[in-house]
């Protein structure tokens, strides 16, 4: 069963780099359902899902994304290379959905590490200024607060702590509640 598996994956991995813009959606989507369910399946073609990010349709790039992002918990050095590439989606202008995987994706790398919070953290920086209240913006929140919750460096919490106070202060509605909540998963 874990071979067959296995071939499927490959199959499919070898299916995003084909010339049919459509085909690349489906097999990406497959991709990340295979990662959400399990990570360890899609790891050994993670060079693949990294070349993937730059394929000029969105869906996948996000889907490639959040294939990543079960990945990064799993093994965070094995999705380094997949840094460069999401940086670039994270001001992707033609995609919020991009935007928010990319921005997921960069909070789940950055709270394994100390090292890695702070390589992360002024592109998150400048994404919350630039998304502050777009329709993406809980979405950020929540995986801020994840960020917060791991292994971030005490320069990055404490950048975070500064972005995030004055919503957690004055600020109405889920902004006021997870920045709350950020500054508190903090201390």
């Amino acid at each position: 069963m874990a071979d067959t598996e296995s071939s499927q994956i490959a199959g499919l991995i070898e299916e995003l780099s084909g010339s049919s813009r459509r085909r690349r959606q489906e097999v990406a989507h497959k991709i990340a359902l295979a990662a959400k369910s399990n990570p360890q399946t899609v790891e050994p073609h993670v060079d693949a899902l990294v070349d993937a990010l730059f394929r000029p349709e969105a869906q996948t790039r996000w889907e490639v994304l959040d294939a990543l992002t079960s990945i990064a918990p799993h093994d965070p050095d094995l999705v380094t290379g997949a840094f460069e590439g999401a940086e670039a989606s994270l001001f992707d202008d033609g995609s919020a959905t991009v935007r928010l995987a990319s921005f997921v994706f960069l909070c789940r790398f950055g709270s394994s590490s100390e090292q890695r919070s702070d390589e992360v953290w002024p592109l998150l920086d400048e994404a919350i200024q630039c998304y502050h209240g777009d329709a993406e913006y809980r979405d950020m929140l929540v995986a801020l607060l994840g960020l917060a919750q791991g292994k971030a460096s005490a320069a990055t919490k404490e950048s975070l702590a500064a972005r995030v106070r004055f919503d957690a202060e004055s600020g109405s509605g889920y902004i006021r509640s997870f920045s709350a909540e950020i500054l508190q998963a903090i201390g």
